[in-house]
């Protein structure tokens, strides 16, 4: 009976490790359905679960500063990647050289292996049509459209200390006035005195355009298509002078206690055709080399980009500089 105790006991112990030898903890930007469908399909082929926390970009980088003493996840997935450029330049995480880096274009991954693009997404602005045309409103098709009178009130964007997509939007500004921050910033309080309410998350304007709570939305097009292929009537349009779009990324957190599961997923993600095929079926626009696109999908080749500058646009010394101005200039006066 003594014997038998032991065994069990050891059973048991053993059992015990090996369910924390399964187990990851991540952080994700990407929107909490898509991330729980990819993750559940991680956890299906490799009996990893993924315990995910979804959080803004902004947030994510805050989070893991707050905690690099005693990080809580090892992983990051999604984000725009100018937040990770940050991350990288705050030494919040680590390089990997991932075997299955070699099939993304070296434009869309860091030079020392410390993020990997996973895909780009444009930013658009999209109408309600229906709300739009209760109000008598026509659909804004650039940035300047959008500082006409008639849409006092009636756009919505996220927040860019919280948010990498609205930060984009700065840094949108930024390329389109050649690098005038004075120029770039009397556009955006132009352009405050048309915004209805800052949201937390870049995604959260296009939900709220969706059900006809707001007309006009600023976000990334794959969550604008996905919107209007799930019934919502909305007019979708890469502005015609010049869009801005995101590289989101994944990374490894500096000092995760679970990294050889963290290193799995990164290589997963990147190799899996059931990942590709999932992130396909968001309308995203996969880097990686031979991906197949969705035919709803908006791709970079289809409408007119920025010369954007990641590196300087990432660098933490420009970023709290331009996101204090904004505080300063824009959400203090509201």
């Amino acid at each position: 009976m003594k014997r038998f105790l032991v065994i069990s006991m050891v059973l048991l112990m053993v059992t015990g490790a090996l369910s924390a030898q399964t187990t990851l903890s991540a952080y994700t930007t990407l929107e909490e359905p898509f991330a729980r469908e990819l993750f559940q399909q991680f956890e299906k082929e490799t009996n990893i679960r993924v315990n995910f926390v979804r959080l803004s970009g902004g947030e994510a980088v805050a989070r893991m500063e707050a905690e690099k003493a005693n990080p809580q996840a090892s992983i990051w997935v999604g984000g725009v990647g100018l937040d990770h450029i940050t991350a990288k330049a705050r030494n919040l995480t680590v390089p990997y050289n991932s075997r299955e880096a070699r099939n993304t274009p070296a434009e869309f991954r860091d030079p020392n292996n410390f993020w990997i693009g996973l895909y780009v997404g444009p930013l658009v602005i999209s109408t309600n049509l229906d709300r739009a045309r209760a109000l008598g409103l026509t659909p804004p098709k650039s940035w300047a459209d959008l500082l006409r009178p008639e849409y006092k009130g009636h756009i919505r964007m996220a927040n860019p200390n919280t948010s990498g997509t609205a930060y984009n939007v700065v840094t949108t500004m930024l390329a389109i006035f050649n690098r005038n921050e004075d120029q770039a910033f009397d556009f955006l309080r132009r352009l405050n005195s048309n915004i209805d309410q800052y949201t937390r998350a870049g995604s959260a304007p296009g939900q709220s355009l969706a059900i006809g709570e707001i007309p006009i939305a600023i976000g990334y097009a794959h969550d604008h298509v996905r919107l209007k292929a799930n019934g919502a009537n909305i007019e979708i349009n890469a502005p015609t002078d010049g869009s801005g779009y995101e590289l989101a990324s994944m990374s490894l957190i500096r000092g995760g206690r679970q990294q050889v599961q963290a290193r799995q997923l990164y290589d997963w993600v990147l190799s899996s055709p059931e990942a590709q095929r999932i992130f396909t079926e968001w309308f995203f626009v996969l880097v990686r080399n031979g991906a197949v696109r969705h035919p709803l999908a908006l791709s970079l080749d289809q409408i007119t980009t920025v010369k954007q500058d990641m590196a300087w646009d990432g660098d933490p010394a420009n970023r709290t500089r331009l996101l204090n101005r904004w505080t300063a200039e824009i959400e203090s006066t509201r």
